[in-house]
């Protein structure tokens, strides 16, 4: 408790700067340091909140000088921290991620991170090396952690570096086989923190990828190796694509390696932006070998009778496999000119069969749909409109698999749609079928009691299909029939607490007031004083009221930015009305809170309306929200 007490006493005396009086601080810095260095690590552990906080004062000083006075009480702790992330002399194999010594240098190199700057990355790397060059017979655990610290700090030394990054990775990469397993883990997790600085040394890009390759099949190494890998082929792709072939046979692997999920579809992640930088001639064959790997397992598992044998982050589940095909397909960065042919058209048809009949397979599985919709969606975005021909049998699929089994990821999977092929007069009138045949069943589920609170995806995604249609064709939409039934489902959504669907269904309202103002080439006039007339003046009272009373008893604070969205794009095109709808709805709310005590005076309704009524910014009348609605809470 000391420690904390005594900064807590440094902090409030402070200078008129606002930079801590340091007249007695240095003195606690060395009672400080000797905790840090007592033999229990937990010990040390105590003062890190102290140093985070201390960081805090050289760092908004923005001063040289004054920083440099902290300079020899963060080296000596950098010093004490790297003893303390020593591992027992006689510790086998590699730490393993719940081990509570791990959460410890899990943290010390958070700390680490934190505090550098004050004496400089490049002088802690350095510094971390020498100890450890040229010395024979060093203990493994003490070497081990000077390399951990070294990783700490790796990724802040300067790409154009010459001193000693270079001396290192050589020593890196000398590193035997027959070294303690934890110093080639964390070898391994150096060189892929050195990833940009070996960008700019191309020289030491395709042994250092070699020495990784070597060591990706060690059960004690592949989550290092991995890890490592990812960062190779992510930040080098450039240096690294002529071992294509090799890197493909390394995901073909990655089911047999003891990796994480996770880790796994970040290395795919970095293969696929190595694929990006083929030549063109060769991306659509590489990219068809890239998806196959995982076409081919996930048709093996749509041809097994009994899903029962299923089991999730394994090789048999779909999501194993989807995951990493989305992977492709989201980093995949191809420039092709929209009179030719997608290098990646061939490669996406050919995986379309096995994603419909995993959609079928998996139907009832709401996580599988997920994962295949976001498939599909990235699949979509990459191709864009060349995406046609898998139009008319994705929709009707999505519509039969929605009605079935009311997964709301098909809405969302809807919205992509709407938002590349909207715009299309080839094609808006089928995407206008689509909407009225996902709409019943959509409706149906929301009608159910509590069915707005029960399903927020639902509406979520329903009303960013409705803004899509908004957005790219506000013509076709504000034709359909189902209008109204949309325009009264947003108003009894409106008062659904839940941020993202409150946000959806705020957006479609401010999109549908917009379009009554929007260029004549865009939306005639008749259908502008249509929308006027018909909707939203005869219902707006009602909007009105429902927002000023949601933001008021319903909503939580973070939404009521979406609410004065609304209310000022309304205004924008009558506040007139506003201001008379405004003063009935004023009129109607109970003059008490919940607990009975006066919660508004006449007064007050009155000023907020003013400040309602003649704001012109969102900002304005979302602090009119606020403030009013704390009256009642």
């Amino acid at each position: 408790m000391i420690i904390p007490e005594a900064l807590a006493h440094f902090q409030n005396t402070k200078n008129n700067n606002g930079t801590m009086n340091t007249s007695n601080l240095f003195g606690l810095l060395d009672l400080v340091l000797t905790c840090v260095g007592h033999h229990n690590y937990e010990v040390a552990e105590v003062t890190f909140g102290f140093w985070y906080k201390l960081s805090e004062d050289p760092y908004h000083a923005n001063d040289d000088d004054r920083t440099i006075k902290f300079k020899p009480y963060i080296e000596r702790l950098i010093g004490a921290v790297c003893r303390h992330c020593q591992m027992e002399p006689d510790h086998e194999g590699v730490l393993e991620e719940s081990d509570d010594f791990a959460g410890f240098r899990s943290r010390v190199s958070e700390l680490v991170k934190d505090v550098v700057f004050i004496v400089g990355s490049a002088s802690v790397f350095k510094h971390c090396f020498y100890s450890i060059h040229g010395q024979n017979n060093l203990p493994w655990e003490v070497t081990e952690s000077a390399l951990f610290i070294m990783q700490a700090v790796a990724k802040n030394i300067l790409p154009d570096e010459n001193e000693v990054v270079q001396s290192v990775v050589e020593s890196l990469l000398q590193v035997p086989e027959s070294a303690h397993a934890a110093v080639r883990f964390t070898t391994l997790l150096l060189l892929g923190e050195l990833g940009e600085w070996m960008d700019k040394h191309p020289a030491v890009v395709e042994p250092v990828l070699h020495c990784v390759l070597r060591s990706i099949n060690d059960p004690s190494l592949a989550v290092a190796a991995s890890n490592s890998l990812e960062a190779i082929t992510s930040i080098c792709r450039d240096h690294v694509k002529s071992h294509f072939d090799i890197l493909l046979q390394v995901v073909s692997a990655l089911v047999t390696l003891p990796i994480p999920t996770e880790t796994a579809v970040r290395v795919v992640k970095g293969v696929t932006k190595v694929c990006s930088r083929l030549p063109d001639h060769q991306i659509a064959d590489a990219l068809h070998q890239l998806c196959k790997i995982h076409v081919d397992e996930l048709t093996r598992i749509c041809q097994v009778e009994n899903q029962s044998k299923v089991v999730a982050k394994t090789s048999s589940d779909p999501v194993y496999w989807l995951d990493r095909l989305a992977s492709i397909f989201r980093n995949l960065s191809v420039n092709a000119k929209k009179s030719e042919q997608h290098p990646c058209q061939l490669a996406i048809t050919f995986t379309w069969p096995c994603l419909s009949m995993t959609l079928d397979k998996f139907q009832t599985d709401r996580r599988v749909m997920e994962r295949c919709c976001r498939c599909l969606r990235f699949a979509l975005r990459l191709i864009g409109h060349q995406s046609a021909p898998l139009l008319q049998p994705l929709v009707t699929q999505m519509v039969r698999l929605y009605n079935a089994h009311h997964h709301s990821c098909f809405l969302y999977l809807a919205s992509i749609l709407v938002d590349e092929y909207g715009s299309e007069n080839d094609c808006i009138g089928g995407l206008i079928s689509m909407l009225e045949a996902l709409l019943p069943r959509a409706f149906q589920l929301l009608q159910e009691p509590q069915g707005l609170s029960h399903n927020p995806d639902t509406v979520d995604d329903l009303f960013r299909l409705f803004a899509r249609f908004l957005q790219r064709n506000p013509a076709a939409f504000l034709h359909s029939p189902a209008l109204p039934a949309i325009f009264d489902c947003a108003m009894q959504a409106a008062a659904l607490d839940h941020r993202d669907a409150n946000a959806s269904v705020m957006q479609f309202l401010s999109e549908l007031i917009h379009t009554t103002r929007t260029r004549e080439e865009k939306l005639s006039f008749e259908l502008r004083d249509q929308l006027m007339s018909t909707m939203l003046r005869p219902k707006g009272p009602i909007l009105i009221s429902t927002l000023i009373t949601a933001s008021i008893f319903s909503l939580s604070t973070c939404s009521l930015p979406n609410v004065a969205d609304v209310l000022l794009e309304f205004m924008l095109v009558d506040r007139q009305s506003i201001s008379s709808w405004m003063e009935q709805t004023l009129e109607n709310l109970p003059r008490q809170s919940p607990s009975g005590c006066v919660a508004v005076r006449p007064e007050q309704l009155q000023d907020f309306r003013h400040k309602v009524i003649r704001a012109e910014t969102s900002l304005e009348l979302s602090n009119a929200l606020r403030d009013f609605s704390r009256l009642y809470r």
